[in-house]
């Protein structure tokens, strides 16, 4: 059993932690920066949800509420991802209210992960997920998902992991993907949940990013035949709402999981705020807020359009573009010019006051890459993506 330390420095560490640092100094010293590198949605949360959060406070929806969530929410829950997603949920036993995405995969990963077990996640992919595994003593077994195949493993590379010891215990989604925008097609899922139930496998499903695509809508794990009793669907309204600062999420998985995520939850965080829960069951069931969110995909659609136009005007070879197909990042391919990718970052950022993040916070496979965000400003999006190429061609 590795000790405590050991776990912890396994851990990845970014160089997003300096860049920030660096960001912040260069701002305060009166630099323009163009910032690309936060996934956090530059539209306000709508007034009428924030209406919504004040009314419940001015109501006395201040004080402890249900571990496990309100009915109310739990509902408005089940009815979202019977309506987006075609999967249906006893919202009674098999939702839990989480304090956002982050806290969904927390007790995910909790009521179903032992010490010692092998966990496949996808490389490249968002941090969390294989910290969140390590921290929790499990052994982060990395998929080479390569932009050679639009950012998704082979099959075989699934079954190659596989241990020999029977201790490979979970599969680490997320589709649409932080950081590549890509997601599978519904047969390599419905394969990879055939390979999942064949070695009696979890599949843990990050979909916060689920409402943002640019083509045909990506399917749930959970919706595919057979899936439901094995998948555990972690969402949040911080991207799709705008709501990034709520905190606000939920999983959605088996009761008998949902009773053992329960007790984690107890245990961390004892209940979201009752407020913001009926801030939630406003924002997913309100029909003009879901027009709302339509929007802000329509928004996002534009500047992923913008910035497609303008790889194609510039036939950059330095810098390869290859198309998202959901969630608002593109990874950027800049191995062509044989600098790490925190080099890349940094000279960006010094150079002409660009801030992405290192593709190799993401994994190993990140390597040469760098995410850009779209979560901005159609002038920033453009502005930057302009500097970027020019800067890459100079070198």
């Amino acid at each position: 059993m590795q000790t405590l330390n050991s776990q912890f420095e396994l851990i990845r560490q970014s160089a997003t932690v300096s860049l920030t640092d660096r960001i912040m100094a260069l701002k305060a010293s009166g630099r323009q920066i163009i910032g690309l590198q936060v996934g956090d949605p530059d539209f306000g949360t709508h007034p009428a949800i924030a209406e919504a959060a004040l009314k419940a406070m001015q109501e006395g929806q201040t004080h402890y509420g249900p571990s496990n969530g309100t009915l109310e929410l739990r509902k408005a829950i089940a009815h979202k991802l019977q309506r987006d997603e075609g999967v249906t949920y006893d919202p009674a036993s098999e939702i839990l209210v989480t304090n956002g995405g982050i806290h969904a995969y927390y007790t995910a990963m909790q009521s179903i992960l032992n010490p010692g077990d092998d966990v496949l996640i996808p490389d490249p992919s968002w941090a969390t997920h294989s910290n969140m595994a390590t921290m929790l003593r499990g052994n982060v077994i990395r998929i080479p998902a390569p932009a050679e195949n639009g950012f998704i493993p082979y099959f075989d590379s699934w079954l190659k992991a596989l241990t020999a010891n029977a201790k490979t215990r979970v599969i680490v989604l997320n589709y649409p993907s932080n950081p590549t925008g890509a997601y599978p097609t519904p047969e390599y899922l419905q394969q990879l949940q055939d390979f999942a139930a064949k070695h009696n496998l979890w599949v843990v499903s990050d979909e916060v990013y689920g409402s943002l695509y640019y083509g045909e809508k990506p399917t749930s794990a959970a919706a595919i035949e057979g899936a439901k009793e094995r998948t555990l669907l972690v969402h949040s309204l911080s991207k799709s709402y705008a709501m990034t600062g709520w905190r606000v999420g939920f999983l959605a998985a088996p009761a008998n999981v949902i009773a053992n995520a329960l007790k984690a939850s107890q245990n961390s965080i004892t209940c979201v705020a009752p407020f913001i829960q009926k801030a939630a069951a406003f924002a997913l069931t309100d029909p003009a807020i879901q027009e709302v969110t339509a929007s802000m995909r329509a928004a996002y659609t534009r500047r992923r359009e913008l910035v497609l136009n303008l790889a194609r005007e510039f036939e950059s070879d330095k810098v390869i573009v290859t198309p998202s197909q959901g969630a608002f990042y593109f990874f950027l391919d800049f191995r062509p010019l044989k600098m790490s990718s925190v080099e890349i970052c940094e000279k960006l950022l010094e150079d002409v006051g660009v801030a992405l993040v290192p593709g190799s916070a993401f994994g190993e496979q990140g390597e040469g890459f760098a995410r850009l965000c779209i979560a901005a400003s159609d002038e920033d999006v453009e502005a930057g993506f302009k500097k970027i190429v020019e800067w890459a061609e100079r070198q």
